[in-house]
């Protein structure tokens, strides 16, 4: 099974190949719930892809990136958006 990283890869890069993919990923942006929204899409497009799946990578990938370059510490500010993966997916996007 490949891990969330590597699915988020691969379905950004057939969004920006593909325009249909692309717009209906940027239109759960206005949904009520766009990170449902956007899961809900990942999966209707074969990538099992769950909310809490997508917020816990996204806080792991941070603390990985603190604890590389910071020698295990956890006193340097994060910022904003820094560990959301769905921000950062429709950032490259758009």
């Amino acid at each position: 099974m490949a891990n969330i990283i590597d699915m988020l890869d691969e379905l950004q890069n057939r969004a920006l190949r593909e325009p249909d993919v692309r717009e209906k990923l940027l239109s759960t942006k206005s949904e009520r719930d766009p990170l449902s929204a956007f899961c809900r899409v990942c999966r209707e497009l074969g990538y099992e892809i769950y909310e809490m799946e997508l917020v816990c990578a996204g806080e792991e990938f941070h603390a990985a990136m603190k604890r590389s370059t910071n020698g295990g510490g956890e006193n340097s500010p994060m910022i904003a958006g820094e560990d959301d993966f769905y921000e950062l997916f429709m950032a490259n996007l758009e």
